[in-house]
This record gives structure tokens, sequence and C-alpha cells, in this order.
């Protein structure tokens, strides 16, 4: 797993850094204006090879003073470099007035003046704009006096060919961005590229606004650089909590910091044994006509690894279940006393009920008879939405092994406070977001919940959490589709069913999900998605 940080976990780090004598504050500057400009010709191999032009706008703050490095850099390297600062140069930071200073030893430092800004963008001539004015450090939205300029880089950023713009480069964030939330602080700058330091911050990997918006869209490309702090010392405690904001503040865990699903170990794949070792799956159906969601997650619970898959259905839905099934197998199952008849096997280990059972109050009645058998279970679809009058209702028979996955919908109808904090207004950071949201409900309902979306959030009743991000590079927009959503809780099932923990259970399918979608590509619809396993499965092996 890669971690990710929050704007105040990464100065945490840096501030336990240098009081132990490792760093000082001036070389983690120093090192990070250096990782920007490799960064810069890593991306552009072109702009290394011969003399350039530059504009770096840089902010009251020490992320102007990365800025200040960069443009020294780049003097260096024989570029011409316009440097504007937005401030009073006396009041900056000790480690950025020591960059300012060494930079006006080479050239001028002029005056924040939109109009000039305006003027040198408009320039086609720079082929570098560095955006060094606010960073991670940003907590409320963007000044007044900024908005001209910000209304003259959306132009050009998202009607232009980058061929024939200025490339756009942020330094750590896109100022304007909150780095906890992803949220647009109202006026965040767009960018084709954000180079952060020693980890990437939470906000990139999230989308408040949906796809594709948020942290993603103003992040551009991810480039992360090493600034040294590899083995220096974690702060001593937790980080504490942000200070309340707009919104209500983050109820952030202290110390925790959030992962990013990576590539699963080789543990997923089968080592042999009976198929009884792999665990046997329960997965209940809609009656006839609405079959179809469960036998998807049924084919992803097999797919995934169970040794064995039943469906259980209503009587009058047998037939069409057999007529659709050979692995799987089917079993009637009318109402909770068949279901609790059932589950007196105490080889069925997971059990997964939702997709397609409709809103009746006998899909209530199964949740329940299914959360008091004390099994691994996954609620998806109805199995939430049938609880949105009462939700306590099912958050008292919840138990820690149980993993619900809703989408934006099915959230705001289990946790209605916890949605509306999360879709306000954000002018101030750090916001809530999709991370504390997610956290938060896990530790209402005390269990694993899955929050999906391009920016899915996983979170455990401890406060674990983990982002598995569908964008950048594993961008699937085909996932939006539908019955998706149905082979995920089925993944998620059958993963369960051979005996990995809810949390694990849980990132490692929407991994999976994601994976299965790019090596499918364009044209993906959900049945697609178990068949493409083993073909992801194999490309694990490699």
């Amino acid at each position: 797993m890669t971690e990710l940080l929050t704007a105040a976990q990464m100065r945490a780090i840096e501030q336990a850094a240098i009081e132990s004598g490792d760093v000082t504050g001036l070389k983690l500057m120093e090192r990070a204006g250096q990782g920007v400009v490799e960064a810069i010709f890593e991306e552009w191999p072109e702009l290394k090879k011969t003399s350039h032009r530059a504009v770096v706008l840089c902010g009251p703050g020490n992320n102007g003073g990365d800025g200040f490095v960069v443009a020294r850099l780049l003097k260096e390297w024989g570029w011409e470099v316009e440097v504007f600062l937005y401030g009073d140069a006396d009041k900056l930071p000790p480690d950025a007035k020591v960059n300012y200073e060494r930079w006006r030893a080479m050239g001028e430092v002029q005056s924040w003046d939109d109009d000039a800004i305006e003027d040198r963008l408009d320039e086609s001539e720079h082929e570098l704009v560095v955006d060094a004015l606010f960073g991670t450090g940003l907590t409320r939205q963007m000044p007044d006096d900024m908005e001209r300029m910000w209304h003259a880089f959306m132009p050009r950023v998202f009607s232009q060919p980058p061929a024939d713009r200025p490339k756009y480069i942020a330094i750590d964030t896109a100022s304007g961005l909150c780095s906890d939330s992803g949220r647009n602080l109202e006026g965040a700058l767009p960018t084709d590229l954000s180079v952060s330091f020693h980890r990437a911050k939470v906000g990139h990997f999230l989308s408040p606004d949906g796809p594709p918006a948020g942290g993603v869209i103003w992040s551009g490309k991810i480039i992360v650089k090493d600034i040294g702090l590899e083995g220096s010392p974690r702060p001593r405690v937790g980080v504490k909590p942000p200070p309340m904001g707009a919104v209500g503040g983050c109820p952030a865990v202290p110390g925790k910091t959030v992962s990013l699903v990576d590539r699963p170990s080789l543990e997923v794949l089968k080592a042999g044994n009976h198929k009884y070792t792999h665990g046997h799956a329960l997965i209940l159906t809609g009656g006839p006509g609405k079959t179809g969601a469960a036998r998807l997650a049924a084919r992803g619970a097999l797919r995934i690894g169970a040794g064995l898959v039943t469906l259980g259905c209503p009587q009058q839905a047998l037939w069409e279940i057999a007529a659709h099934s050979t692995a799987i197998m089917c079993a009637p199952l009318d109402g909770a006393p068949g279901l609790n008849e059932k589950l007196q096997d105490d080889r069925l280990n997971a059990l997964c009920l939702g997709p397609g059972m409709g809103m009746g109050a006998d899909t209530q009645v199964m949740v329940l008879t299914a959360l008091e058998a004390k099994r691994a279970t996954v609620l998806d679809a109805d199995a939430l939405s049938r609880f949105e009058r009462n939700p306590a209702v099912l958050f008292d028979a919840l138990h820690q092994d149980v993993v619900l996955t809703p989408h934006a919908g099915e959230f705001k109808r289990l946790f209605p406070d916890i949605a509306e904090k999360l879709n306000a207004p954000a002018t101030t950071g750090p916001a809530y977001s999709k991370v504390d949201a997610t956290r938060e409900a896990a530790a209402r309902a005390g269990c694993t919940i899955l929050f999906k979306g391009p920016d899915t959030v996983i979170a455990d009743q401890t406060g674990r959490c983990a982002i598995n991000s569908s964008a950048y590079e594993r961008a699937a927009p085909w996932l939006a589709t539908a019955g998706s959503g149905d082979v995920l809780a089925g993944f998620i099932t059958g993963l369960l069913a051979r005996g990995f923990a809810p949390m694990q259970a849980a990132e490692t399918g929407a991994w999976l999900h994601t994976e299965c979608a790019l090596s499918f590509g364009p044209g993906l619809i959900a049945e697609d998605l178990p068949e493409e396993l083993p073909k992801v499965f194999r490309a694990l092996e490699l």
C-alpha cells in the first residue's frame, strides 16, 4: 500500500526531521525545487535540450520559497525566467526569504499585477508557468484579487491543445485546491503536472464534485519526488485533527494515514486444496425477472475464487436461476425462515444480500436474519436502501465482519447528516472530505464501508482507510455501467468466503474490479468483468 498524507501530517513529518537535526528546512526547500525541475525535464525532455522562457508565480509562504528555487535552477540552466510575488517580501518565512534573496541576486522579483501576468500568459513564447502560490498551505478560498488571473488560466488549459500553450506546473498541489479533500476552494488553478514531495496528498485522489472533478482534474499528472525524508523520525504523537472549518471541520483520526490501494499480493491466487477450503458463498436473489443482479454477483464470487457459490432464490424464481446457472448452484429459499434453515449449514461462511432483492418488507427481515448468523456479509443496493427510514435498526444489527458497499445515493439514505456535511459548499480548509465521511460512517456502523465512485474510499471501524483510485493511469470510465456494482459485491463476497478479512477483501476486490475494466477496455458491460479475472490473475503472476 502506498501511503497518502494530509497537509498536517506532512508538516509534522518535516518538523520531526528538522528537530532531530537530520535536515534543515532550507535543505528541504532546495531538494523540493530540484525535484520540480527534475520532474519537468522527465515529463518534457525537449525542454532540457535548450533554453526556454518561464513564468514563476510565488506566494507568501514556503511554497513560494520552493518557487524561488525553481526559478534560480531554471535560470542557471539558461532559461529566461520572470518571477511574480504575491504578498510582502518582508513577511516571507525565513527559509523562503533566503531563497527570495538568492533569486534577487540573479533576477528581478515583480510585484503582483494581474494585468502584467495576464499579458505574460498571452505571450505564446512562454513554455512554462509554475504555480508556487499556496500549495498545501491554503486554508481559505483564493483571494479576490486573483480572480482575473484564474480566468486567464482557465481558457488556456481547457480550450487550447497542449502543444499550443504553455505547460502548467503546480508545486505540491494546485493552488486553490484543498490538499486534504480534493475540494476546490473557489478558485483552484488547473495544471498539467503536480509535483508533490515525499508522498502524494490525499486530495490528489479524491473527486468530490463527481468525475472528472475535484483533485483529480485540477492536479493533472502526479509525480512524487523524494526530498530525503525516508527513514527520518516520525512524529512521536499522532497529528492532531485540523481546526473546525466552514463545514464542521474534519473528524480526522489522529496519526492514521490513508493508503492508496496497490496491486494485491499473490495471496489472491488460489493454491490448491479442497473446494471447501476456499469457502462457500450464499447470495440471495430477487423474484422472477429480478435475478440478474444477484447472478452477476455470484459469477464474480465464483471467478474470484470462492470454492462454491449458491444462489438462494424464491421458489418461483428457481427455474429462471437454473436456466442461467451451471457451476453456480441454486436453492429455493423463501423468506427469513428459509434463510434461517439454510444457515444451519456452517459451511456457508460468506453472505451477500441486496442486488435485485427489492424494497419489500421481506428484504429487511432477511437482512436482519442474515446478520444474526454473524457470518462474513456484504450488504449492497436494496439491502441498504430498505433501511432509509430507520438506519438505526440496521446499525444495531451490524457486526465487524460486515462490508457495506453504498454508492453516493445509498450512502445518503443511511447517513443523511454525514452526506449533508460532505455535500456542503467548501470555502475553507481542511474541508470535510470523502475520507472523513467514510471513516465517520464506518465508526457509526461498526463495520467496513466501501463508498463507491471513481475515488472509492474504504474504511473500517478502527479508522483504517484506503482509496482505490480509478483515475490518472487507472482511469476506467467504462465501469459506469449497469451491474458493475453487483459484480464488485460478488468479488468482495468471494474473497470473504476465502477467508480474507473484511477490509482486505474490500480493498482487493475494488482493485481487481478496476483492473478488469482496464484489461477489457471500452465497450465493457458488467458481464465482462468476471470473465476478465483469469487474464488479470495471470498478469499478477508475472
